[in-house]
């Protein structure tokens, strides 16, 4: 049998809090009331992150008991909306639960399971079939039926994982409002993500056991949320949540008095901390009630017919970003030069360049959140294009890589995409495009070299660099950019863009272009805010 620490536990449980993290949103669409509360996703994943900023703060070699008490009370402390203080309780009840066991094992794992059934369900007055509290008891009866059935530690986490899934896919046949919709319970599905997290950080494992579930993923219909009067949840407009330090409050007296107020009404915690969640449209007078009966902090009163309006608008816009065939990133460094990329089509702009290259990951995150069929990947410098190349073998959707090796490269190939035409196709006419291009780069050199022709190069000099060449050495930025067109023919050339690095004024800038036009007079010179760090002028002539 495995052992597993309290540290391993912990790390897991840090896992957990980043996995949903990272699919909050997921969880988010999955909210069907008219008035949300808040987004589910978002309000589980402050509790539970709340838990691991509280738990970290603990000195090594901490207690079992120090651990459990920093989990519980971080998890009341970052409790937000019902879906958070109802997880806060559950993670207060699996901690109770596994008091008196000194090992974490299948029959420690059955009775924490049991307590965070008992502790959540006394949170809420009038528990409701198809929600987390439903996936939750589902989930203990696994734990017990794993106990029974003399499973190992890791059997009886898979069972619970592979349960806490298959009751989330249960919970529209419970709940009218979600098969209504055609959705799950949002907050079950949190729940489930946490507990798969956890267990596959655990085991040490790659990935979770369900990655992606279809009734999760983006492409999902969205929910359509009107404004109505007439449904039991909308009639309270304010969200009231905080927290009351007291060691006088009956939490019973409390609830039965929240519940004049309004409703979705929680007093959970002991003496002296309580966390109070109720719905109601007269909040002062809600906290002129705690304040009667002790200290009154973390106040949050959201307007929930705001709220409604808002995410009714932020579905609405998701709904009109339809998929399109063909997408782009893009990696540029300088808000200007971004502002261009997007201008042109780019959908994901990766910040970077020379001096701070992407990985493969942050490319493969990028592309995987285009809304496309198939994605381009334009690299913009010489040293990405291998991690590009490797992003889009690993990509889901198709990609390929234009292997631009600068922004104004990028530029004329976006010019010449064809949005009816094939991936290839559009690959090959914008691979084309980008290497008519000749790019120029002035900066400063970093210490003594020597230039293309083995003439010495002195710290602090300026420098023009054609396609990585180092083809001019100039006192001044101005100098250093005609000496570098002369390099590369530009009386030969039809365009130039330059493109003005931060710190380089708009005076300067159009000094130079009229310096530019008096050499070169039948050059058009397109003169734009780049922005990018390091190189004053980048620019292009084609």
């Amino acid at each position: 049998m495995s052992t597993y620490t309290s540290n391993n536990i912990l790390n897991a449980v840090a896992a957990a809090a980043k996995t949903l993290d990272e699919r909050k949103e997921e969880v988010n669409r999955l909210n069907v009331f008219p008035v949300p509360d808040g987004d589910t996703g978002t309000n589980m994943s402050l509790t539970i992150q709340s838990v691991v900023g509280n738990v970290a703060n603990l000195a090594i070699g901490a207690s079992a008991h120090e651990v459990r008490k920093a989990i519980t009370t971080g998890a009341l402390m970052g409790a937000r909306g019902n879906s958070g203080v109802i997880t806060s309780q559950i993670l207060r009840g699996l901690c109770e639960g596994s008091q008196g066991y000194d090992v974490f094992d299948t029959a420690s794992v059955s009775a924490a399971f049991a307590k965070a059934v008992e502790v959540a369900f006394q949170a809420v007055r009038k528990p409701v079939e198809g929600t987390i509290l439903t996936v939750l008891r589902d989930v203990a009866a696994a734990a017990r039926n794993a106990e029974e059935e003399g499973l190992s530690t890791e059997e009886a986490l898979d069972a619970i994982v592979a349960e806490a899934y298959a009751s989330v896919q249960r919970t529209p046949d419970l709940l009218p409002v979600l098969k209504e919709h055609g959705v799950v319970d949002a907050g079950g599905f949190g729940l489930a993500i946490i507990f798969d997290a956890f267990t596959a950080a655990l085991l040490g494992r790659a990935g979770t056991m369900v990655d992606e579930l279809s009734f999760g993923r983006a492409s999902h219909p969205k929910v359509e949320i009107e404004q109505v009067n007439d449904w039991e949840g909308s009639q309270y407009r304010y969200c009231n949540e905080f927290l009351v330090d007291s060691d006088t409050l009956d939490r019973e007296e409390a609830l039965n008095f929240l519940s004049t107020m309004g409703d979705c009404e929680l007093c959970v915690g002991d003496v002296p901390k309580f966390k109070v969640h109720v719905h109601s449209d007269h909040p002062d007078q809600v906290l002129a009630y705690f304040l009667e009966r002790g200290q009154v902090s973390e106040v949050f009163i959201h307007n929930m017919q705001m709220q409604s309006v808002e995410r009714t608008e932020k579905l609405a816009a998701e709904e009109e970003a339809q998929r399109k065939p063909l997408g782009f990133v893009a990696v540029a460094a300088g808000e200007g030069n971004a502002a261009i990329l997007k201008s042109l089509g780019v959908d994901v702009v990766v910040s970077g360049g020379q001096t701070m290259n992407p990985s493969t990951k942050d490319l493969l995150d990028a592309i995987g959140s285009v809304n496309a069929d198939a994605v381009i990947v334009l690299p913009n410098n010489s040293n990405i294009i291998m991690a590009a190349n490797s992003a889009a073998e690993l990509a889901e959707v198709s990609c390929a890589v234009v292997p631009t090796k600068s922004v104004p490269q990028a530029f004329s190939a976006l010019f010449s995409v064809d949005q009816d035409a094939s991936l290839e196709t559009n690959v090959e006419e914008m691979a084309e495009a980008a290497a008519a291009v000749k790019t120029g780069e002035v900066t400063w050199a970093t210490r003594d070299s020597k230039d293309a022709e083995g003439n010495p190069i002195v710290e602090g000099d300026v420098i023009g660099i054609a396609d990585g060449s180092i083809e001019a050495v100039d006192d001044s930025i101005d100098g250093a950019v005609l000496k570098l067109l002369a390099k590369m023919d530009a009386e030969d050339a039809d365009t130039c863009t330059l493109l003005a690095g931060e710190g380089y004024g708009d005076e300067d800038l159009e000094a130079l272009v009229t310096e530019i036009e008096a050499v070169y007079e039948d050059l058009e010179v397109d003169a734009q805010r780049g922005e990018q760090p390091l190189y004053p002028i980048v620019f292009s002539v084609e």
